[in-house]
């Protein structure tokens, strides 16, 4: 059976993290707050968690599940090929809603679905969310809805979708919002806009002036 625990009581919080971190190092899955919407959530280097978490959401391996990681340092054995683009849209928007596609160190265990070899990798700025990734390190994650439905913002409607397919969900909250992160592709020599969502083109040229949009 599913446990929760309220992120916004101190001792609930610890409790959680705690039951979640173990939950995550056993092969389970658990839902997390972030500063988007509510996740679902994997060690991104066990091959059958991340193909469970796929399973719960009613989804196939041609739609691959992002990473959160807790520290941009995380980056370094995780990437390959990472410009100095890449690295200034780092600098300038993270921790925050920005979802980068970068090519990955080829020598990684795991299979996050049809990648191609790159991966979409990002930084919440979320607490309870950076606190667990602290401790558990990368982790596959999704948006906590079953394929189709809409995104939960609080902790109530993940639940109702994903029951006890999910070992421990972390209540933090109502999210700020459903705006979801802006995803660039920075496999190539000039970033491009796959999506526009909490940080537009124009917010992103202020740093990066040579970015595309992808038709």
């Amino acid at each position: 059976m599913a446990r929760r625990y309220d992120c916004n009581d101190a001792t609930d919080r610890t409790t959680g993290l705690r039951e979640a971190a173990s939950a995550v190092r056993r092969g389970e899955l658990v839902v997390l707050p972030t500063d988007t919407v509510y996740g679902i959530g994997a060690d991104a280097f066990s091959s059958q968690a991340c193909m469970d978490l796929l399973d719960a959401k009613g989804r196939g391996r041609n739609m691959p599940t992002p990473v959160l990681i807790g520290s941009p340092n995380t980056l370094h054995g995780l990437v390959t090929d990472f410009t100095e683009q890449a690295w200034e849209l780092v600098d300038a928007f993270w921790p925050g809603a920005l979802t980068l596609v970068t090519r990955h160190q080829p020598s990684l265990q795991w299979d996050l679905g049809d990648t191609r070899g790159t991966v979409a990798i990002r930084m919440p700025l979320h607490p309870v969310a950076i606190e667990l990734l602290t401790e558990v390190g990368p982790m596959a994650v999704s948006s906590a809805n079953l394929t189709g439905h809409p995104s939960p913002e609080d902790c109530d409607a993940a639940q109702g979708m994903l029951g006890d397919s999910v070992s421990v969900y972390l209540d933090g909250g109502p999210t700020p919002g459903i705006v979801p992160s802006s995803i660039v592709d920075v496999t190539g020599k000039v970033p491009v806009l796959l999506r526009a969502g909490a940080l537009d083109a124009d917010a992103l040229r202020k740093v990066v002036p040579d970015l595309e949009v992808a038709n």
